[in-house]
């Protein structure tokens, strides 16, 4: 069972893991002695694009949601080229990613810039073991597979493989350059679309979360970056939904679907694409997510510095008697004083603005957002813990 997460520190048990992250990025200073070439260069810009289509077209498309058909021996192919970039099994990497999109940016969503902070989601997540946890029952349709299945408990054996191979062949130059660059680029370029693109971007549709479309990363990504896109349709083997919105990824998964190799990419429907109605559900969520951007207990602290200004040498016991008393007799005209010290109909527009797509029901969404921030400070002055601090 999902739950928030109760700390945002490493974990013991996730030091190895954490060394070895670090000693990968140590290692692309090697390039210092091993000298680059441009047969290295060459050759990380090769692993890092390949890589990239294994993690968005195998871990991603495939795997999470199924936005394509593939044979046994594709699949396989599929997850085993996911997995050289070192990223954790295919089965793992899809059941945490289905919990992702079904508690997106709440505080069961592991890796939630809005929750957890840049840094956590971008990178810390992966060191905390209760982020790291997933239910496989997510995936039932693969866990039937053998091989899948030894694939994900061995999840270090691609990525070891290809490493061996690019030594092997090209020796300690193309190990440093080719691989150990190409994958500490590609990591961080994967890590991007959990924290910057769900910062950083513009949202067409209204999906309750933060997801974001930015047209920077969705190049490097490979089509990842049209991100809100995704969140509104996450089926779709086609993130750019627009002509102009470069998917590189379903370009060649098209390509593989003329010569046999996968079938059946699935496509957002019209009338997905034009828009579809808003649910009372999904207008709390951003009315929810609009009331949290503003900060309750600074309001609070505001009306009891006032109180003090107003009342020198009162205490903050008589503060709060006075308003237990009057929620008690009259609760409506103590939303009404409340109503009058939070944040403008208009700043809530602009914030809104800047955080959602465009909807005829944003003055609906504002109004509810202006009544749970209400709320939220009417809990805190009818609770002991809403006292000023110095």
């Amino acid at each position: 069972m999902q739950t928030p997460l109760t700390t945002r520190r490493i974990d013991p048990s996730s030091w190895p893991m954490l060394a070895l992250f670090i000693i990968l990025h140590l290692a692309c200073f090697a390039a210092i002695w091993t000298g680059v070439h441009a047969s290295d260069v060459i050759l990380c810009t090769a692993l890092y694009f390949i890589r990239m289509f294994g993690v968005t077209a195998g871990y991603h498309r495939y795997f999470a949601h199924r936005a394509f058909k593939a044979g046994r021996v594709m699949q396989f192919f599929l997850a085993f080229l996911a997995q050289t970039s070192l990223q954790a099994g295919a089965l793992w990497w899809a059941a945490k990613h289905r919990d992702h999109h079904k508690y997106s940016d709440t505080p069961l969503d592991s890796h939630s810039p809005r929750q957890y902070g840049f840094w956590f989601s971008h990178v810390g997540w992966i060191f905390n073991a209760q982020a790291q946890k997933c239910d496989y029952e997510r995936i039932p349709e693969f866990m039937e597979y053998p091989e899948l299945r030894w694939l994900d408990r061995n999840h270090w054996v691609p990525g070891t493989v290809l490493g061996f191979a690019v030594w092997l062949i090209g020796g300690w130059s193309a190990l440093v350059v080719g691989f150990f660059w190409s994958t500490v680029i590609l990591w961080h370029s994967t890590f991007c679309i959990n924290s910057l693109v769900h910062v950083f971007g513009r949202q067409r549709y209204l999906t309750g979360d933060d997801s974001r479309n930015n047209w920077l990363f969705a190049l490097v990504s490979m089509g990842e970056g049209w991100h809100n896109n995704h969140h509104y349709y996450m089926a779709s083997a086609r993130q750019g939904f627009k002509w102009w919105e470069v998917d590189l990824t379903y370009y060649i998964l098209r390509g593989m679907a003329a010569v046999g190799l996968v079938s059946d990419l699935r496509e957002p429907p019209a009338h997905v694409l034009a828009g579809r109605p808003l649910t009372d559900g999904l207008k709390d969520r951003v009315a929810g997510h609009l009331a949290q951007s503003f900060n309750a207990d600074r309001i609070v602290k505001k009306m009891q510095k006032r109180w003090a200004e107003l009342n020198p040498g009162a205490s903050f016991e008589e503060w709060r008697a006075r308003w237990a008393e009057q929620l008690s007799h009259a609760p409506e005209q103590v939303l009404q004083k409340i109503h009058a010290e939070l944040p403008s109909f208009e700043q809530l527009y602009r914030r809104a603005r800047r955080n959602f797509a465009r909807t005829p029901a944003m003055e609906e969404i504002i109004n509810r957002a202006r009544e749970k921030l209400a709320h939220a400070v009417l809990l805190r002055l009818s609770t002991p813990a809403a006292t000023i601090t110095a």
